[in-house]
């Protein structure tokens, strides 16, 4: 091996718009998490879970915020877009903890972005 590598550069994030979310199983995740009434998993276990919904808000935050940038400046759904990403942001920042209370709260958050991705790429007509 040389110990040369390639960087990629790609300011417009069009590498991560072409592929697609994979939803369902995030979903279903979120359901189930957000249904539990008193768990008893491990920190390690909780973190892990956590991790996974981080990654996954990450990704859709980028979604809304591609398809935020993409609508007029008078379509109201950017700016609440905005908002949301905002809120999203601050969230993301907070360090993670092992424990119930956390990964719901990540939970809750990812539901809240698809909430507002499905909004974002709904027909204009349609949210009037």
């Amino acid at each position: 091996m040389s110990g040369t590598h390639v960087v990629l550069y790609d300011p417009c994030g069009l590498i991560e718009a072409e592929l697609p979310l994979n939803r369902a199983p995030h979903e279903a995740l979120v359901t189930a998490i957000l249904a539990w009434k008193d768990p008893d998993l491990a920190p390690r276990d909780y973190e892990q879970i956590a991790l996974q919904l981080t990654g996954h808000a990450r990704a859709v935050a980028a979604d809304v915020r591609r398809h935020a940038a993409a609508l007029p400046k008078a379509d109201g759904r950017g700016a609440l877009a905005v908002v949301v990403l905002r809120e999203a942001d601050g969230r993301l920042s907070a360090p993670l903890q092992g424990a119930a209370r956390c990964v719901q709260n990540r939970a809750r958050l990812v539901q809240a972005l698809y909430t507002r991705l499905d909004r974002l790429t709904e027909p204009a007509s349609a949210t009037a």
